[in-house]
């Protein structure tokens, strides 16, 4: 049991004894370093609950602990502080089981449990992943590794929007300007190409916009005119009907984006278990729509359009059909709701997308909810902050977005320039090394974005984010590798169970910060926030610095202490690459 836990119980019981309140919320914090102590209680937090002073309360029950809990050694009150002073049998027991476990911190899934579904990625096929893109899929990938370690089974998933006016402009552009050409024939990725097309259609339309302007024409008849415009138009009109040429160019095209995104996902390290495409569910929701109607959910205004009015909630009127009586995105995102629902066993549903969609979010939660649907309390809207440049905001059709492939060989290739820099790469051949580059500048990428709260706005700079001190990736990927050095050069048998009369203060903050771990990965599930973990690595690994700079690790001549001092090291390394797992970051044996 972990100390927290064990002390909420023993505390518990003395404020029951002495008191006769049964009190179970504590809190407690680490001892400050000028006082002696392993943790604290906050006794000026009882003082609600219990009338004295805090001086006298922290006695009684300081007193109460050390007779009646053996792993209690000694306490102290320091104004309204109960200071606690654990034994070293306690933490020699706590960390003979952590280093038994060689899962440790992973609980294993719950066969008895529905699964919870994760949506990530959800891309649109005419154009190439962006760095906006790389945080969806970083955030959305680790959360579910982070769910997934809590002990729950997890399907990983994405809907691909390929379909709209947005697709047929990289089609049309294609048809008109591409003479033909492939991904084989130009030797780009398939979604860089269909992208460049997207980026024409803009500067086509463009001109067109500005030449009916300089006949006359208003900048919004113009831009509703533009012969291009209409084409793109009658295009999706055609894909509705279903025309067979324009089906086929569809298909061809998608297919192109379909495998570039495939290298991009793999090089990034991320997965699906089932994809959705917009292209099969975009009618979805229009019968529970007409459910709802009946019901007297939804209702019907003079043009035929059909609303919800969501203003008893804070909220407004919303459109679910059209007058015309197609689907708006609210529809195709009720009835893709409720098609997941039916096709797997899931439980509850996450959903990482970007704060500029907060609002639909509430929308769509209320509505499933007004619907009758008791699982619309189990959706989340994983909500997350943009990623910023120096350079300023992207925009995809303009063609300044910062391409999530093109991130990634920068990466690299920082890595590789620092390294070489700082030397550290000596008798690696060039094989090794281009790997390492590539280990280094992925996991400097991943961490950066993942160590800060989803919600917060991030400004990504490259090169600060390969720094090997600080808060980075690869400062904790040096640490790690430096632990497998030492690992190496330890000759000796290190994996018998040693209880140690005496631990140092270096050791025990180690174990007190290792059995911490478990209950972290459980925050981080409750909390969808992958931050959790990237700052508790952070923190164990310099506390292991300090560790590492302050003990005899190998050279100790006393053989229980050399052991001990290496287990540690060994169980340190295992939780940094248990950790950077769910944070999808690899660790390299050497650095």
């Amino acid at each position: 049991m972990p100390l927290q836990n064990k002390l909420q119980h023993a505390v518990s019981a003395a404020i029951l004894n002495h008191y006769q309140l049964t009190l179970n919320d504590f809190e407690f914090q680490a001892t400050r370093q000028d006082f002696e102590g392993d943790i604290t209680l906050v006794v000026f937090t009882l003082l609600r609950h219990i009338k004295g002073n805090p001086v006298q309360i922290g006695e009684t029950i300081g007193a109460h602990l050390k007779e009646n809990n053996a792993f209690i050694a000694d306490f102290n009150v320091v104004k309204g502080f109960l200071n606690i002073v654990i034994t070293d049998t306690f933490y020699n027991a706590i960390f003979n089981a952590i280093l038994a476990d060689n899962n440790y911190g992973i609980s294993n899934p719950n066969p008895d449990e529905k699964a919870v579904m994760v949506e990530y990625s959800s891309p649109n096929t005419n154009k190439p992943l962006h760095l906006g893109h790389i945080r969806n899929n970083l955030l959305g990938y680790s959360v579910a590794k982070i769910i997934e370690a809590s002990g729950k089974k997890v399907i990983k998933t994405q809907i691909i929007n390929d379909r709209g006016i947005h697709i047929c402009k990289s089609m049309l552009a294609w048809q008109k300007f591409g003479n033909g050409e492939t991904p084989e024939s130009t030797g780009l990725k398939g979604d860089k190409l269909v992208g460049n097309y997207y980026v024409k259609f803009d500067q086509e339309y463009k001109k067109q916009i500005a030449q009916a302007m300089a006949n006359g024409l208003s900048e919004e008849e113009a831009k509703k005119q533009a012969p291009l415009l209409i084409e793109a138009q009658n295009m999706l009109k055609e894909w509705e009907a279903g025309n067979t040429e324009v089906v086929s160019l569809w298909k061809k095209m998608n297919q192109w984006v379909y495998d570039g995104f495939d290298i991009s996902y793999k090089t990034l390290g991320v997965d699906f278990d089932i994809n959705y495409y917009e292209s099969n569910t975009y009618l979805l929701g229009k019968d529970v729509v007409a459910k709802g109607l009946k019901d007297g959910v939804f209702y019907k205004k003079e043009d035929s359009s059909v609303w919800i009015d969501l203003t008893d909630e804070g909220l407004d009127e919303k459109i679910v059909l059209r007058a015309d009586g197609t689907a708006v995105y609210m529809t195709q995102d009720i009835g893709t709701a409720i098609q997941r629902f039916k096709d797997y066993d899931i439980d509850s549903l996450v959903y990482t997308v970007g704060n500029e969609q907060d609002y639909h979010f509430k929308v769509l939660i209320l509505i499933l909810k007004k619907l009758g649907y008791d699982w619309a309390d189990r959706l989340y809207h994983l909500s997350y902050g943009m990623v910023d440049l120096p350079s300023g905001k992207m925009k995809s059709r303009e063609g300044t977005v910062v391409d999530a492939d093109d991130l990634i060989v920068e990466m690299t290739q920082t890595a590789k320039n620092i390294s070489e820099e700082l030397g550290k790469l000596e008798g690696y051949t060039d094989t090794e090394k281009k790997q390492l580059y590539k280990t280094i500048g992925l996991g400097a990428l991943k961490y950066f974005i993942l160590k800060v709260d989803p919600k917060k706005r991030i400004l990504f700079d490259p090169a600060a984010s390969i720094d090997f001190n600080g808060n980075t990736g690869p400062f904790i990927q040096y640490t790690y590798a430096r632990i497998q050095s030492i690992l190496r050069k330890a000759t000796f048998d290190y994996s018998q169970s040693i209880t140690l009369d005496a631990l140092n203060s270096k050791t025990k903050d180690l174990i007190k910060h290792l059995q911490l771990f478990t209950e972290i990965i459980s925050l981080a599930a409750t909390n969808h926030s992958p931050a959790l973990i990237a700052n508790y690595t952070y923190d164990l690994v310099k506390l292991y610095n300090s560790f590492y700079q302050s003990v005899h690790i190998l050279s100790n001549d006393n053989l229980d202490e050399k052991i001990v001092h290496v287990q540690v090291s060994h169980k340190v390394a295992q939780v940094i690459k248990t950790a950077f797992g769910l944070l999808g970051i690899d660790v390299p044996e050497r650095m």
